[in-house]
């Protein structure tokens, strides 16, 4: 599988693919040519002597300071040297590929420019697995994330470090062991490498797929849980959300009641008096589930729009213009984080609710803590605690970076986005997310073990799944690796296509 860049139609899909190395990139030749007739601009400029910022003066508060034609070069490396300060553990290897690819794709727009050769040789280290090491933390989000950033343009020059077969290696050596050359960087190349949102555009793209896949497995959960606890389904009539038509309400309504046909436990007590209203953790799931979906769908459109735009300053025109603007700045991109932060966290703090109701005897009227052997044994106490750990520590991730702007550059850059530490935060509560809604899946399955009638289709499926990894809960163990391995079940998407098998399940 290839995907060809052309600035323009590049998809969150087609970055999953070559992140994760299912896929191959390469450059659209209409691209290619774009490339060259705006490099031709650049050496325009260059040799008739005009001043055009980044490519030929300081950057930031040097931007009056002016270059003389023999030091262009040595600028280039100095703009990437001097920001490759980046700190703290390094990203994720499908982050940087997503990255690279990324600013690829931000060239191939023929708005930066650098020379074809340039993007070839991102592209060739990408195919070829050369992964420079980059730190996570230093972005402030606005002139680009400078800081990651330079450590992919290191490699590019043959410097910094990378991750080739396996190994921590010298750029140089990596680029070597690849069939690689490194490049010798010129005019406006080395700003070009930096000024851009890749970082947090990479992490939201790749951390919004799996903030989708726990959105989804957390509606399998919330269907598990109703039938445990001997909820009603009545609060997911189709009138209720034409009434209020939400698109995200009426999607996961619609997706409950799918999983619920068939289901006996709910035609056992449809006569018998019980409560009327469920508690909002299971009755207002479609319109707190579908709020978190419409929120992530909001994240995934502004996402799309960066992922094919021109992220650089200054940007090159055919007619010979060379304008500095302000298209690096992180600020669309870390709103919309902030927003996809949130959301995310209400699934998981959603689902932790639900948790605790199913481990409370007075509240399930099911055995406390799923135990039949109270006091001797503790059931499905704990991981009732891990999942408000868990909750807690994302709550505290929820305030907006983006509202906590620090200025840079002797303060002319005096308004900074933070998008990366926004996207850090996105990551973390993503995962965090993950494992509650898999705490919740091993309590509804242990739950369901006390039912005595079938439950529905889709969360009979649901259920299967689960048992295939984990077993019931007979006696006290250690349940850290089942929570791991549920978690995997609802990473890599398979209990949802277990559940897509019986019944209409609509993916987010």
């Amino acid at each position: 599988m290839k995907v060809e860049l052309n600035g323009r139609e590049l998809r969150i899909e087609d970055l999953l693919s070559v992140a994760k190395g299912a896929a191959e990139a390469a450059l659209d030749p209409e691209a290619e040519e774009r490339l060259r007739a705006c490099r031709q601009v650049v050496e325009s400029v260059v040799a008739r002597g005009r001043t055009a910022y980044g490519l030929n003066t300081g950057v930031g508060e040097f931007r009056t300071v002016v270059i003389p034609p023999e030091k262009i070069v040595q600028l280039q490396k100095n703009l990437i040297r001097s920001s490759a300060c980046a700190v703290g553990p390094p990203l994720p290897e499908e982050v940087v590929r997503g990255m690279m690819l990324l600013r690829a794709n931000a060239f191939a727009t023929g708005r930066s420019g650098v020379r074809p050769e340039l993007v070839r040789l991102l592209l060739d280290m990408l195919n070829h697995r050369v992964h420079p090491l980059v730190p996570r933390q230093g972005s402030v989000g606005s002139s680009g994330d400078l800081a990651p950033l330079a450590h992919i343009a290191l490699v590019l020059m043959g410097e910094g470090e990378a991750l080739f077969d396996g190994r921590r290696v010298p750029g140089a050596s990596a680029l070597e062991a690849a069939g690689l050359q490194p490049l010798e960087l010129q005019a406006k190349e080395g700003l070009a490498l930096i000024n851009g949102t890749q970082m947090m555009t990479s992490m939201g793209a790749l951390y919004l797929a799996r903030a989708l896949r726990a959105l989804d497995a957390a509606q399998v959960a919330v269907v598990m849980s109703l039938e445990a606890l001997k909820g009603t389904s009545s609060s997911f009539d189709p009138r209720l959300f034409e009434a209020r038509p939400h698109f995200g309400a009426v999607a996961v309504a619609s997706n409950l009641r799918a999983m619920l046909e068939g289901s006996e436990i709910l035609k056992s007590h449809a006569h018998v008096p019980h409560e009327v209203q469920d508690a909002y953790t299971l009755r207002c799931a479609p319109q707190v589930l579908g709020a978190s979906l419409d929120a992530l769908l909001y994240g995934r459109k502004v996402l799309e729009v960066e992922m094919n735009s021109a992220v650089d300053n200054p940007l090159v025109f055919e007619d010979g213009d060379v304008v500095s603007g302000g298209n690096f700045h992180g600020m669309p991109v870390a709103l919309a984080l902030d927003h996809m932060t949130l959301a995310t966290h209400v699934i998981g703090a959603f689902a932790e609710r639900r948790v605790a109701r199913l481990v409370d005897g007075k509240l399930s009227h099911l055995p406390h803590f799923l135990t039949t052997s109270k006091g001797l044994e503790s059931g499905m106490m704990i991981p009732q605690y891990t999942a408000a750990s868990l909750a807690s520590e994302s709550k505290g991730k929820c305030f907006p970076a983006s509202a906590d702007s620090l200025p840079t550059s002797a303060n002319q850059e005096d308004y900074n986005s933070m998008g990366s530490v926004s996207a850090l935060k996105f990551m973390d509560v993503v995962e965090n997310t993950e494992r509650i809604v898999a705490i919740e899946l091993l309590c509804a399955s242990q739950a369901l073990e006390f039912a005595r009638f079938a439950p529905g289709r889709g969360v009979r499926a649901a259920y299967d799944a689960v048992r295939s990894l984990v077993p019931a809960l007979s006696d006290d163990r250690p349940l850290s690796k089942d929570i791991e391995s549920l978690r995997d079940l609802v990473v890599d998407g398979s209990l949802v296509r277990a559940v897509e098998r019986e019944c209409r399940f609509r993916r987010s």
